[in-house]
């Protein structure tokens, strides 16, 4: 059986948008390109509603291209008890209330017993200093939280060798 990964909106966002100017938003797009190519398939893929209404904002073209990436990934459900945990992870902290789609992003990845979410959102959801209380808040719930990692956490050893 292969590892259940939550895909939050930053990757498809990375994948369909233009090279980036900033150094290191452009490696980490390259980065996203590489997992996505090389290793992806060595997981179980899915999203939320919540990251095909972010998909589809903005430039339509771009929207379409991303929600094309998408077009067979599975679609979780809201189980229960994601709604709430999303709520504590907001009103018990660590995450501020202008981050409800991040906490639901968490709460679903969670409740759908996923065993990573892969995200470069860093302000909310891959944040070191707030990681802990989300677990916390996850446990609390009775969720087993998932891994939070970047793309690069999930390549494979192979992309590591020397060159």
């Amino acid at each position: 059986m292969k590892p259940k990964v939550y895909i939050e909106t930053t990757i498809p966002s990375y994948l369909t948008s233009r090279t980036s100017r900033d150094l290191i938003t452009a490696g980490h797009q390259q980065v996203t390109h590489d997992w996505w190519e090389r290793d992806r398939a060595n997981y179980d893929l899915y999203v939320s509603q919540f990251v095909l209404d972010e998909c589809s904002g903005g430039n339509p073209a771009m929207a379409g291209k991303r929600l094309e990436l998408l077009r067979d990934l599975i679609v979780l459900e809201i189980p229960d008890g994601a709604t709430q945990l999303a709520k504590r992870l907001i009103h018990d902290g660590p995450l501020p209330a202008k981050a409800e789609t991040d906490a639901l992003h968490i709460s679903i990845a969670a409740a759908n017993a996923m065993d990573y979410l892969v995200t470069w959102n860093m302000k909310h959801i891959a944040n070191a200093a707030m990681k802990r209380e989300i677990d916390q808040r996850c446990r609390e719930a009775g969720f087993e939280p998932p891994v939070i990692c970047t793309p690069e956490e999930l390549l494979g050893e192979d992309h590591y060798v020397e060159r």
